[in-house]
């Protein structure tokens, strides 16, 4: 089966332009998600899905530095963009990363993908009964679930967000969710706003081994700091519908 991995990311984030491009601790915020997903011994060949606006050249500049692939599509319609560096990979099944997940673990990403294999499953994620910690989101479908949402999926959230299809029509897929044994629910780990962005450069800063921390070494300092989890607790996630 060939598994692709397509993490989504422009510059024209709302609530913290350009984060994407930000600097954590000397690397790129699209780098840390880049090569952490690459340590992932599932995820098959990584593509970042980027958008043809101009600003998004310093994106298609960053993948070259790291010589990630690379493809380019719609801006607002991210289903057609994922469709469309899907096929253009043939790939069988399709993971989906986004790139405000900085701290996205490949021990969690390679559970995911597993329990996908083993159910034959048309969709699975670790996200649908939120037990991880925002921020660690991986989801993967078959080639044919996707396609099926590119063909059927008609509102303007549907395909903003790619899986919503698969989540109102669960009599159409098989659906798998995968949780983790503990509930960390109400962890905020993604990256929205300048308050996500100084927790997550606490966490590094605190990183002994700045590239392979899992999110247990995450879970472990903030039980001896809790304080940093205030940093950004009070932020409220975006409805889908707001785009």
């Amino acid at each position: 089966m060939n598994i692709i991995t397509i993490i989504q990311a422009r510059m024209g984030s709302t609530r913290l332009p350009g984060k994407v491009m930000l600097d954590l601790c000397g690397k790129t915020v699209l780098a840390r998600v880049v090569e952490r997903v690459q340590r992932s011994r599932r995820a098959g060949d990584v593509v970042v899905a980027t958008t043809t606006q101009p600003a998004d050249d310093r994106v298609l500049e960053e993948c070259m530095r790291l010589g990630a692939k690379v493809f380019r599509g719609s801006e607002s319609d991210v289903l057609d963009r994922y469709y469309r560096a899907a096929k253009q990979s043939a790939a069988d099944a399709i993971v989906r990363i986004c790139s405000d997940c900085p701290l996205i673990d490949p021990e969690i990403v390679d559970r995911t993908i597993q329990s996908f294999l083993d159910e034959h499953a048309d969709y699975a994620s670790n996200a649908l009964e939120r037990a991880y910690p925002r921020g660690l989101d991986t989801e993967i479908m078959t080639w044919d679930a996707l396609e099926r949402c590119w063909r059927e999926a008609r509102a303007f959230y549907q395909r903003s967000h790619v899986t919503p299809y698969i989540h109102e029509n669960p009599r159409q897929f098989k659906i798998v969710r995968v949780r983790s044994e503990e509930d960390y629910s109400d962890c905020r780990w993604t990256l929205d706003t300048p308050e996500d962005l100084k927790f997550i450069r606490a966490i590094h800063d605190r990183m002994e081994d700045k590239e392979r921390f899992s999110w247990r070494d995450v879970l472990q300092v903030l039980e001896e700091e809790p304080e940093l989890a205030e940093l950004n607790q009070h932020i409220l996630q975006k409805a889908l519908q707001e785009g």
